[in-house]
């Protein structure tokens, strides 16, 4: 199954849906070098290798807030190849050192075992200091993730140790969202349930998509059992899955992924789902299967404690899956008049298809975005909205943190698939004076695996496009005026 970012698309179909001559030309400058040396390093030679040798490669800094950080990497033996251009894995114990100073890495964090897929949290650090770090693994240093293309940064909020080989790296902590912890929710998309491989591009040779190892559970499956345990490991009370839950819409991969997000609690209490493009299907089964309330065919909007959540079903169309997202008037309307009503109160909006896609590294189509004159009619709704200060979407699986002029109070957060690299959620920290964004990989050593190997999709590009060009697209603070919100039953 061809992914919603990249599918090959019928002829006449897809016309809608190509990128402009000028987003292909810009595209290409930046793809045509490091396409070609993915084919350099596929046709080059293996060569013999020591049992001892190893590489710490593909550091990253995943998560930040005002007092935690997690740092993942891999250990791989230098000289090998496991078929997709990646060394095999090097068991090994892994540590972080970090201090106060560049010169001064005085304390230490670790996982207490040896693994290839390094996932190490720094905890108990200060709001607003700065940290300098160095991951390890068995004394080689590790390198961070190359985010050259997209002119990011994959392990710090400064640039300070870039271009060393080894750091150490910095940081700077946050300060934590204004006023008391009310609640948290998990946001995820992309959960592709019945998909086989990931990042099929039809007609590329070189991006011939990344399938799960033989005799491994299938990585959709694995990949969101691991998210609702994360998930509810780090807190949330709350899951808001932003559609494309299956590969086809089937009813079959349907029902698996209702058995899994259950896992979380009952659907329209503990979690709320949406329809993306990719879960549609003539016999409507997505609708049975995650049935919406009254509001509206699959869209719906409740108030929890005095947080609103709106869902909106963003292809309530006939199509290929592949054009523009669609609302349909009778949803816009409703989705106008909800706002008209109540524009104070506090409000998160999700959908699948996002209002509009910036920066992006591949060519963008139409249909990685909701129809433009809805699109704008949405965010005219929201500048008269105050109470509204999230929109979450899904589509391009990339973490992107957007925030538009015309309503600069609300921010538009894309959240990476649930289902690949780099795979996870993005929690939301909702406090009385303002919440917090952090993505989160998950923690599972299978799901971990399958992450490392999918990095590996479009030839090895994706990190650039999935990750986030820098820390501040996957954890963010903002204030907000959120004192209307009630803390859920159970939580001081």
């Amino acid at each position: 199954m061809r992914c919603c970012f990249s599918a090959h698309l019928p002829a006449l179909a897809a016309l809608s849906a190509f990128p402009g001559p000028c987003e292909v030309l810009r595209s290409g400058a930046r793809l045509a070098p490091a396409l070609l040396r993915s084919a350099s390093a596929a046709v080059r030679r293996v060569r013999s290798w020591h049992p001892d040798d190893l590489t710490a490669v593909n550091l990253e800094l995943v998560t930040l807030t005002e007092d935690t950080a997690v740092i993942t990497w891999y250990t791989g033996i230098p000289g090998t190849d496991d078929g997709l251009g990646h060394p095999l894995p090097a068991i090994t114990e892994g540590e972080v050192l970090y201090g106060t100073h560049p010169a001064r890495l005085n304390r230490s964090a670790s996982e207490g075992r040896a693994t290839a897929h390094h996932q190490v949290e720094l905890t108990g650090l200060e709001p607003g200091q700065t940290y300098y770090y160095q991951a390890r693994s068995r004394g080689a240093a590790a390198t961070p993730t190359p985010l050259h293309l997209v002119r990011g940064n994959a392990v710090g909020t400064s640039a300070f140790g870039l271009g060393s080989g080894g750091g150490p790296y910095s940081f700077t902590t946050p300060q934590p969202p204004p006023g008391r912890h009310l609640l948290s929710i998990a946001l995820c998309n992309d959960l592709h349930l019945g998909e086989t491989t990931a990042g099929l591009v039809g007609g590329i040779p070189l991006l011939r998509g990344v399938a799960q190892q033989p005799g491994r559970a299938p990585y959709p499956e694995l990949m969101s059992r691991a998210l609702v345990t994360e998930a509810r490991r780090r807190g949330a009370d709350l899951l808001l899955a932003g559609g494309d839950i299956t590969a086809g819409g089937s009813a079959h991969d349907l029902g698996e992924a209702r058995r899994i997000l259950d896992g979380f609690g009952a659907h329209g209490e503990d979690y709320f789902v949406v329809r993306g493009n990719h879960d549609r299907s003539r016999d409507d089964a997505f609708r049975t299967t995650f049935p919406g309330g009254g509001d509206g065919p699959g869209y719906f909007s409740r108030d929890l404690g005095g947080l609103r959540i709106i869902g909106l079903d963003t292809y309530a169309k006939s199509g290929n899956g592949a054009d523009a997202g669609g609302l349909g008037g009778e949803q816009l309307a409703w989705f106008q008049g909800q706002l008209r009503q109540q524009p104070d109160q506090p409000t998160l909006v999700f959908g699948h298809h996002p209002l509009t896609v910036r920066d992006s590294l591949f060519p963008v189509t139409r249909g990685q975005c909701l129809e433009r004159r809805q699109a704008r009619a949405l965010v005219d709704a929201y500048a008269s909205a105050p109470g509204v200060f999230l929109h979450h979407a899904g589509h391009t699986h990339r973490n992107k943190r957007t925030v538009l002029t015309r309503a600069p109070h609300v921010t538009h957060q894309e959240v990476a698939a649930a289902k690949e690299y780099p795979g996870g959620f993005t929690l939301v920290r909702i406090h009385s004076g303002g919440y917090a964004l952090n993505h989160f990989k998950a923690g599972d050593v299978a799901a971990r695996q399958w992450s490392e190997r999918s990095r590996r999709v479009a030839a090895g590009l994706w990190p650039h496009h999935a990750l986030g060009r820098s820390v501040t697209d996957r954890n963010s603070v903002r204030a907000h005026d959120l004192s209307g919100v009630m803390a859920l039953a159970g939580r001081e």
